[in-house]
């Protein structure tokens, strides 16, 4: 009982005092950490040859402009990197909350975006896949409540979004928001259950470790199986991202996959798991995966120690007692044995393991006061950003985890928020106010399109002139009539042909 009210008292506290504290104490931290890195708002290409935000003409300019210094873009200098610079007008125009309200609190509008109840428009339609285990997984298609037609034509050419929710499975207010954003803007949402996840049945004793993306690998066949002629893009949300990465990085040039955005995300997991959270949390969300695990009790007896596991208390006691031990057999007298130590657990699983094997534009977008990632400084990889040129980091100085909330949204303004080319069509759909992190990830996936298709262009342009050689051969060519000349598709489908060229993007 006494242990219940200590952390009433807790909560109380935080509640009242955090985003007072948040308001004083965030403005330095910000401003170490720009220190240390070198970066600023209106990106551009440094000395030491980092893509960078360019420092204002003035300490009193700086100063009268919050909203300015509130983003950065931190990258490998490419032409990629500079062609988002050009046509991304999101990255730079992020408004964050900051005062007396609670949605200049990290915490309370992390807790917000992951546990309030949210009246969202959209329904979901269930396809379970069975694995060549014959275990199963789920993808839920997101579609409008209004609509009739529950089911979409595999030959309709609108892009998949690909969405993978955190590890824990839990589908929160920023996803259903984002699926909601996703259909207003043509995109068809699918949201990858993991075994046991959301009411997926468990078949088979195996469960899904941290960053194993075996399954993650078949339903991405099914999509382009059941879609083969749109483009596919991945989004992930917090802990989710390890799948995601784990996913791009081992399976290189083949993921099938256009582009990707991890929202919040977790890069040094293991660090996270032993020592990121305060107890509270970490309380909580292993309550929340003991409770969707307990369904299964009696049968993962058979594997696991379920003793064990039903009475951690830690997310890394949790972890341990799934994937690196197993039940005692019958008849020895040793409570379990080791199957494998938690470091070369996570040896399979660090999600950055094939980092340098990734071959696609991945977009971050992370917060510094970010509560559930923990420092920025330690947490965040910044040598991966500033010397790989296939991912960009979006740095906020506020936002929290997954909210990123703005002044429009506080002010319930929504005019403030257009930003042009994103903003939502005059549909059923697309009325509410859209979240900054998610128009900044459509504008990502819409330049990048639009960049490779560039570049597909110059590429098939090149090789007819190389085909047709000089002289009469040109004049030949110039005389044809248009018509003769047979139209090709801006972009190929085929990920093996956009992305074997020289990677023109990275130089």
């Amino acid at each position: 009982m006494l242990e219940w009210l200590v952390a009433l008292c807790f909560v109380i506290l935080v509640v009242l005092i955090w985003p007072g504290f948040k308001y004083f104490n965030t403005e330095s931290k910000s401003n170490a950490l720009h220190q240390g890195t070198g970066i600023s708002q209106l990106a551009k290409i440094d000395k030491t040859g980092r893509c960078v935000s360019e420092q204002e003409g003035s300490d009193g300019a700086q100063a009268g402009d919050k909203k300015n210094r509130a983003v950065a873009l931190i990258c490998k200098p490419s032409a990629l990197a500079n062609y988002l610079l050009k046509h991304c007008r999101t990255f730079s125009n992020y408004s964050p909350c900051v005062g007396w309200t609670w949605r200049a609190s990290a915490l309370l509008q992390s807790v917000y975006e992951a546990c309030c109840p949210y009246d969202s428009p959209v329904q979901f339609v269930r396809d379970n896949l069975q694995l060549s285990d014959e275990g199963l997984v789920a993808l839920d298609w997101a579609v409008p409540t209004y609509q009739k037609r529950r089911r979409t034509s595999s030959h309709s050419t609108s892009p998949v979004l690909l969405i993978i929710p955190n590890s824990f499975g839990k589908i929160t207010n920023n996803l259903l928001k984002l699926c909601e954003t996703a259909l207003s803007h043509g995109y068809l949402p699918a949201v990858f259950n993991r075994r046991s996840h959301n009411g997926t049945p468990l078949t088979t004793l195996k469960l899904q470790q941290f960053g194993d993306p075996a399954d993650l690998r078949e339903a991405v066949r099914y999509i382009r199986h059941r879609q083969p002629a749109g483009k596919l893009y991945a989004v992930s949300e917090s802990t989710g991202s390890g799948l995601l990465l784990s996913y791009l990085g081992e399976c290189g040039s083949s993921s099938y996959v256009t582009a990707a955005v991890c929202l919040s995300p977790v890069f040094r997991c293991q660090s996270w798991f032993e020592n990121a959270l305060c107890w509270p949390l970490q309380w909580a969300l292993a309550l929340y995966q003991k409770i969707c695990l307990s369904r299964y009790k009696t049968v993962l007896g058979e594997t696991i120690q379920t003793d064990t596991l039903f009475s951690s208390c830690s997310l890394r006691d949790l972890e341990e007692a799934l994937f690196c031990q197993t039940a005692a057999p019958p008849g020895t007298s040793s409570s379990c044995n080791t199957s494998a130590t938690w470091d070369v657990y996570w040896e399979r699983n660090e999600p950055l393991r094939d980092v340098d094997e990734v071959a696609i534009p991945v977009l971050s977008v992370c917060a510094q006061d970010d509560p559930i990632r923990g420092d920025a400084q330690s947490t965040i990889p910044l040598e991966l950003f500033e010397t790989n040129p296939h991912f960009f980091l979006l740095l906020t100085d506020h936002g929290g985890h997954c909210g990123f909330s703005t002044q429009s949204e506080g002010s319930h303004a929504g005019a403030s928020g257009s930003v042009g080319p994103v903003a939502a069509p005059s549909s059923g759909m697309g009325s509410r106010q859209i979240s900054w992190s998610h128009k900044a990830l459509l504008e990502f996936f819409r330049a990048t399109t639009d960049f490779f298709a560039a570049e597909e262009r110059t590429k098939q342009l090149a090789a007819r002139r190389r085909g047709l050689g000089g002289g009469a051969a040109g004049r030949t060519f110039r005389n044809r009539s248009v018509s003769t000349c047979k139209r090709v598709p801006e972009c190929s489908h085929n990920i093996h042909a956009i992305y074997n060229w020289q990677r023109s993007y990275t130089r």
